[in-house]
Parts: C-alpha cells; sequence; structure tokens
C-alpha cells in the first residue's frame, strides 16, 4: 500500500516551460481522495518552493536544497519555516568552491534564506531567478561567506564537464559532501545527509510509516537515492538511461503527462492491494 508520493519539481512534477498542468492537479487529487499523501522534494531554495507547495495546500513537510532543510507546510508566515537543516562545514564549502573552480564552473551560494551570487550575468542566473522568483544577492566574494551554507552549485553549460565534477566530487569526498546533478547544467553540492534518499527515510519516521509505503517520482542523477529508499520509483521518460535503470518504472516524459500516468499507476496498484 503507497501511503505518501514524494516528487521532484524540475522535469518531473512541472514541465519544461515551468507549468503545473490541469492533469498534474488533478493527478494530486485523485490521490487524496484515495487517501494517498503529496508532498515535493527539489534542489531549488524554500521560496523557490513554496508557491508550488501552496498551489497544492501542501499538508506534509516539504524538502528544499535536496534535503538540505526540511520545511513546515505553513503558509501564513512571510517566510518558510525550518524544521530541520543540514548544513556543510565552513572548511568543506571553502574547499568545494576552490575544486568547481578549479574545473572551470561558476559557482552560486545558498547561505540560509539567501542566494549568493557573483556574477548576476553568468549563464543561468537570470533563468533560475525567473523560475524560483526569488532575486539573487549579488556579493563581491565568497571568501568571508563560508558558514552556514546549506548547498553549493557548479554551473556550466559543458553538460560533460558538470558530469565529470560529479564523478570526481562525489566519488572521492562521498563521506563529506553529496555531490549530484539537479540538471545536465547544475552539480548541487550538500551536506551527505541532505540528499532525497535520507527525504524519504524522515518523511517516513515523521508520519509513522514505512519507507516502502511512499512512492518517488523524479528524473534526474539527484533522485535516485530516493529510488533506492523507496517502495516504488517512477523515472520520467525525459530522464537519462541511466536515471530510468535506477527506477522501478518508467513513465512518460514530464511534458507528455508522465506525473499523471506515474499517479495512476499508483491509484490501480492501491484498488489491487486494497481488493
Amino acid at each position: 500500500m503507497i501511503r505518501l508520493v514524494l516528487s521532484d519539481l524540475d522535469g518531473t512534477l512541472i514541465t519544461s516551460h515551468r507549468e503545473l498542468t490541469p492533469a498534474t492537479l488533478r493527478a494530486v487529487d485523485d490521490l487524496r481522495k484515495a487517501g494517498i499523501g503529496f508532498t515535493i522534494v527539489s534542489g531549488r531554495p524554500p521560496l523557490g518552493m513554496r508557491f508550488i507547495a501552496r498551489e497544492f495546500l501542501l499538508r506534509t513537510p516539504f524538502a528544499a536544497f535536496n534535503g538540505g532543510m526540511l520545511i513546515k507546510p505553513e503558509f501564513s508566515m512571510p517566510t518558510p519555516i525550518v524544521i530541520e537543516q543540514r548544513l556543510l562545514d565552513p572548511q568543506i564549502t571553502a574547499a568545494m568552491i576552490r575544486s568547481l573552480e578549479d574545473m572551470g564552473l561558476d559557482t552560486w551560494l545558498y547561505r540560509g534564506q539567501q542566494w549568493l551570487v557573483r556574477d548576476p550575468g553568468a549563464p543561468h542566473v537570470a533563468r533560475e531567478q525567473q523560475t524560483v522568483r526569488i532575486d539573487p544577492t549579488v556579493v563581491p566574494s565568497f571568501d568571508l561567506l563560508h558558514d552556514g551554507v546549506v548547498k553549493i552549485v557548479g554551473v556550466s553549460d559543458d553538460y560533460e564537464l558538470v558530469q565529470r565534477a560529479e564523478g570526481e566530487l562525489g566519488d572521492d569526498r562521498c563521506h563529506i559532501v553529496m555531490a549530484a546533478r539537479s540538471q545536465n547544467y547544475y552539480l548541487d553540492i550538500t551536506h551527505p545527509d541532505a540528499n532525497k534518499g535520507v527525504v524519504v527515510q524522515r518523511l517516513a519516521s515523521i508520519l509513522g510509516i514505512l519507507p516502502t509505503e511512499i512512492a518517488t517520482l523524479g528524473d534526474m542523477p539527484s533522485d535516485v537515492s530516493m529510488f533506492e529508499k523507496s517502495g516504488i520509483s517512477f523515472a520520467m521518460g525525459n530522464a537519462s538511461d541511466a536515471v530510468k535503470a535506477r527506477a522501478t518504472h518508467v513513465v512518460a516524459s514530464n511534458d507528455n503527462g508522465g506525473f499523471a500516468n506515474a499517479a495512476g499507476m499508483i491509484l490501480d496498484m492501491t484498488r489491487s492491494a486494497a481488493a
């Protein structure tokens, strides 16, 4: 029996045009009518998720920064309420920034609720600003800002470079950081326990259910850790073959009703299990 659906946002729940389709909204409503909870997880900051969380009137905590922050589903306050967070050690933050820059990637920091950049005209800054609906804070240097960092992002339009960086930092330093691509052009670096697999475990504990009673949906390498911890998983059709191979099922792409496909399969399984 599935009791909770946990979905990634970009590339999964929303389309490539950053839209929530009527079919997706109906699918979440159908899940709730069947007694199945719903919540979201993303590499986005909390403020960049809040308008979507409000759209669904979430009742279950949702996770930002790939699990770096767990957020209370309370929308009356001006800023998101943090239930718990996992911060990078300042020395590790400094080392990761150096490593990313040595590899040729631009770097962003997320520190508390702030998104810090050094060049507002750098690749993807404007795109991210539009997507998450928050403005970056421009700083001349990160030198005195290594404390309180919840996520570092390495940015490049050289997709192969981003993939190599993921392999090097993930393989060599997996005991001190979690490094995974949230987009082909983004490498997210967080605390080793700030990953989507840990989100599955934390939500199961909070809700008093088993991780195997959670279904997960995603499309990127950062979603694989939650595939591994949940009872059933769905990779979108737009995912890479490597990500698809780690999921229980593959559905249509995010632009072709993939989320609704997965929700329909979950509902069918739930009805069969109850029969």
